[in-house]
């Protein structure tokens, strides 16, 4: 039983469950490693200077989370110059369906990083388990290219955690949905935020 679960036999209530869901939260939000933060902001600022591309991907809604961070980065840090080249792979839906009618779900990222990817540019997988075959695949590919991997994952990570070359961990139970993406949203707005300021300086 994860903490959702024991939540709602505690609380049943809308306000009791709301009350608990926020606290719970904030106890996940405190538990994100600042240091796995910083290097992943660093490795943002580095492919901005080498005019490199980050490519967001992931399934459901961290899909909605790597297009939010495509739209925050690349655009809402107001820089141009030189800019954030920053893009999300899950966008296209005449590619996606394409590759996933012609070759497999599971290739609907790998193959596009076959065409798009440098050696320079970054690759950021975002899952809460971790384990989903389109972004393991992808990732594998990403490594042969030889671009940088980064991981946001939560529960206990899965696979993408310990293949990625930097793993930004959120900390909750397995099935734990819904802290898992509103933390992975929260690094969206903390990152761009921060960008959007510096880039100021």
């Amino acid at each position: 039983m994860n903490n959702l679960d024991k939540i709602f036999l505690e609380e049943k209530t809308i306000q009791g469950f709301s009350r608990s869901y926020f606290k719970y939260l904030n106890s996940v939000l405190k538990n994100i490693s600042l240091d796995e933060i910083e290097r992943f902001i660093k490795v943002l600022l580095a492919a901005r200077e080498n005019d490199a591309t980050v490519y967001f991907i992931g399934n459901g809604g961290s899909a909605a989370t790597a297009s939010h961070f495509a739209n925050d980065i690349a655009f809402g840090t107001r820089t141009y110059n030189p800019p954030f080249r920053i893009m999300s792979l899950c966008d296209n839906q005449a590619v996606i369906t394409a590759i996933a009618n012609d070759d497999g779900y599971e290739k609907i990222f790998s193959s596009q990083l076959e065409v798009l990817l440098k050696s320079d540019d970054v690759v950021v997988a975002i899952s809460a388990s971790g384990n989903s075959n389109n972004l393991i695949n992808a990732i594998d590919t990403a490594k042969k290219i030889g671009a940088l991997t980064v991981g946001l994952t939560a529960f206990d990570g899965g696979k993408l955690k310990k293949l990625v070359d930097l793993s930004v961990h959120v900390p909750t139970e397995k099935g734990e949905y819904g802290p898992a993406e509103d933390a992975h949203m929260a690094l969206d707005h903390l990152i761009g935020s921060y960008l959007l300021r510096l880039v100021k300086i």
